[in-house]
């Protein structure tokens, strides 16, 4: 069964940048929309960020103009780096991909630390 291999999480300081990364195990067919969601503790999972194959975005308004989303195609990669980091933005971060025949996977979830 194909996993997600996520990375790139870690601890930084409030105002520094952190790069996550995304890949399937095995191969996905026909991959639609790539996207990454975080919960934090207590809290439900919200969406943070996603992209499409065509490459049209979509934020999370309390990350706008701070976090990129991005997909290397040929490597059915995903990133997400992030800037300006916020204690607020605290929180496992897990990628999502889903293909055009509606099949889900998700990574088994990074921890990003944001200390003040």
């Amino acid at each position: 069964q194909v996993q997600l291999v996520e990375s790139g999480g870690g601890l930084v300081q409030a105002g520094g940048s952190l790069r996550l990364s995304c890949a399937p195990s095995g191969t996905i067919f026909s991959i639609n929309r790539m996207g990454w969601f975080r919960q934090a503790p207590g809290k439900e999972r919200e969406l943070v960020a996603t992209i499409t194959s065509g490459g049209d975005t979509t934020y999370a308004d309390s990350v706008k103009g701070r976090f990129t989303i991005s997909r290397d195609n040929a490597k059915n990669t995903v990133y997400l780096q992030m800037n300006s980091l916020k204690p607020e933005d605290t929180a496992v971060y897990y990628c999502n991909i889903r293909s055009w025949s509606r099949n889900t996977y998700w990574g088994q979830g990074t921890q990003v630390t944001v200390s003040s």
